[in-house]
């Protein structure tokens, strides 16, 4: 198994460029094809706004959505030609997460942004890890990361999540130096883990030629994706791998739970798939 073809949405946003770089980055270290795709999104108006101003709206909005496109095509055509790798660039119209979310199907793997408050992004996220199918690579909004897959940490609890997530992000672990499996507060029984939790991922990933350990903790005063991130820093890795939504969205969204810390607070780039 490895990537063929690999997404990376792209805008006029400030860490665009440290998004596509890494993007470049995987597709070089993985023969893959890479697809910066630029959505031109408009706004929903109420109706009575729309009946008055809608064409003069719609103008402005068309008119700074070729801007942004031109302003991100630049930093597209810097960076690819030093990659080495076949690359295509798409700018089409439509609602952002519906659009991404379309082409994401045809792609291995998608790298998105980490969104900075509640805005579209936020929805383009959840959407993308809930509603594809496919893994999705999300990329804090600061710092700069020249390159990921050579410390990985794999967040491991038994689940289909979880199990989906160490399937879909094999090709990368294949190559890693090291693979951290670490199971949080684990439990037992036919949907918990093994006498030793996370010996039986570690051993069928083994098979796989990764070089994998693997450690299990207890943690009663923090949170398990503060724990994680604690532990990311630990590690010094430079991507954590997690099955996302375990439980519902609403759930998380009420209650909190592992992914929503990890899409607010990440410090590494996340792979999730759901």
């Amino acid at each position: 198994m490895a990537y063929k073809d690999i997404l990376v949405h792209v805008d006029n946003s400030p860490q665009c460029a440290v998004r596509l770089g890494l993007a470049a980055n995987l597709a070089r270290d993985h023969q893959a094809h890479l697809i910066a795709l630029n959505v031109r999104s408009r706004q929903h108006l109420p109706q009575y706004i729309a009946a008055q101003y809608g064409s003069i709206i719609d103008r402005i909005e068309a008119e700074h959505n070729a801007e942004a496109a031109r302003e991100t095509r630049a930093v597209f055509d810097r960076i690819q030609p030093d990659f080495g790798v076949t690359a295509e660039w798409r700018d089409v119209d439509g609602e952002l997460a519906a659009t991404v979310a379309l082409h994401a199907r045809y792609a291995d793997l998608t790298i998105v942004g980490q969104s900075q408050g509640e805005d579209a992004d936020s929805a383009l996220l959840d959407s993308l890890i809930l509603d594809v199918g496919r893994p999705v690579l999300a990329v804090p909004y600061a710092g700069r990361y020249p390159s990921v897959g050579q410390r990985v940490l794999v967040a491991w609890n038994g689940s289909r999540e979880a199990t989906r997530a160490v399937h879909d992000a094999l090709p990368i672990l294949v190559g890693a130096r090291l693979v951290h499996v670490i199971a949080v507060n684990p439990s037992g029984g036919m949907a918990g883990h093994g006498d030793v939790p996370g010996a039986d991922i570690c051993l069928h990933l083994s098979r796989h030629g990764v070089n994998a350990v693997c450690e299990h903790i207890r943690s009663e005063d923090l949170k398990i994706g503060e724990m994680l991130l604690s532990r990311a820093a630990d590690e010094d890795v430079d991507l954590l791998v997690m099955g996302a939504y375990g439980r519902s969205r609403l759930r998380e969204l009420v209650m909190g739970g592992a992914t929503r810390h990890l899409l607010g607070h990440m410090t590494v780039p996340v792979l999730m798939s759901h």
